[in-house]
């Protein structure tokens, strides 16, 4: 298991839980590219599965669905989930920065700190999807030295699955 509370010295960050709902809902309100690209809706019960939804044969236990906080404001979301699709790799299954934070190198620097503490626990890659025409995923993504591997489609979206070696 990862200790998440590691992650960053910049940012306190935990588990979210139902009780972070409306935190997490309006995070992904203020996301409205994100939610133009994928068939994905930013509902209390989509996310609440979402929380709980993990790859085939990935143990909930390895699903580390976390908020970044600055005192009382969650400025970042991730699903980070450990050791899929096996052990020398972390997958980021989502990632979406609360919009006030946006554009200020905030999630460039939240994604050099995981991928810093990633390294700690042995990692040696990071894997992640990007929706098909989303510019604002794609330039984020390879401006953090993501490349991507091959593309898939996903519930009749196409995506682009990329990584970054880190070891």
């Amino acid at each position: 298991m990862l200790d998440i509370t590691k992650i960053s010295s910049k940012y306190h960050v935990r588990k979210l839980s139902e009780d972070d709902i409306n935190l997490i809902i309006n995070v992904c309100l203020s996301n409205e590219l994100f939610y133009k690209y994928t068939n994905a809706t930013p509902t209390k019960e989509a996310i609440l599965e979402d929380m709980k939804l993990t790859p085939p044969n990935v143990d909930i236990n390895n699903k580390y669905y976390v908020g970044f906080f600055e005192k009382d404001t969650l400025v970042a979301i991730m699903d980070l989930i450990d050791e899929y699709p096996n052990n020398k790799y972390a997958y980021i299954g989502f990632f979406m920065m609360n919009k006030i934070y946006q554009g200020k190198q905030i999630g460039s620097t939240i994604i050099s700190e995981v991928i810093d503490f990633l390294k700690q626990m042995k990692k040696e890659y990071v894997r992640l999807a990007i929706d098909d025409g989303n510019p604002q995923s794609m330039h984020f993504w390879k401006k953090n030295g993501f490349i991507i591997i091959y593309e898939k489609n996903i519930d009749n979206y196409k995506k682009y699955v990329a990584e970054k070696k880190i070891i």
